[in-house]
């Protein structure tokens, strides 16, 4: 096994500090202005890009760094709350999709420009253009790094 230099360490432990400060700080931004918390707001973005609005449970779980439980209680409560209804495939009648609502999109609408606020506060604003430029192609690299 490769060992982890010092320095890569450092890399690693800075990006995970950062990473949970500025999730914690939107977290707060958004509860105080009583908007959906992050958790939600992920449900509720990737089935407001989602053909028709609705993913199926799978694909939901797939796009979310929940466990299958997990995503199964927040879709609960978001459904219980009304911004999102589960619907049976009509294909596959085992199958289900969990549907965007109209109160959903209105939801996800009103914490944008918290969220928003929060990214360029807490993330982008502190860096210079050409920062952003060698964060953009270093996430990159990371990326292309895991492609299977």
């Amino acid at each position: 096994m490769e060992r982890v230099t010092e320095s890569e360490l450092a890399a690693w432990r800075l990006f995970i500090k950062t990473y949970a400060r500025i999730i914690e700080q939107i977290e707060r931004d958004l509860a105080e202005q009583k908007r959906v918390p992050l958790t939600a707001y992920d449900v509720l973005i990737a089935l407001f890009e989602a053909p028709g609005h609705k993913l199926r449970l799978g694909e939901l779980t797939q796009k979310m760094v929940l466990t299958k439980s997990g995503i199964t209680r927040l879709l609960d409560r978001l459904e219980r709350e009304g911004l999102v209804q589960r619907e049976k495939s009509e294909e596959d009648r085992r199958g289900a999709y969990a549907v965007l609502t109209p109160e959903g999109e209105q939801q996800l609408r009103k914490a944008w420009p918290v969220y928003a606020r929060g990214i360029k506060q807490y993330f982008a604003a502190p860096l210079s253009e050409e920062q952003t430029r060698q964060l953009i192609a270093a996430f990159e690299a990371m990326q292309k790094g895991q492609e299977l």
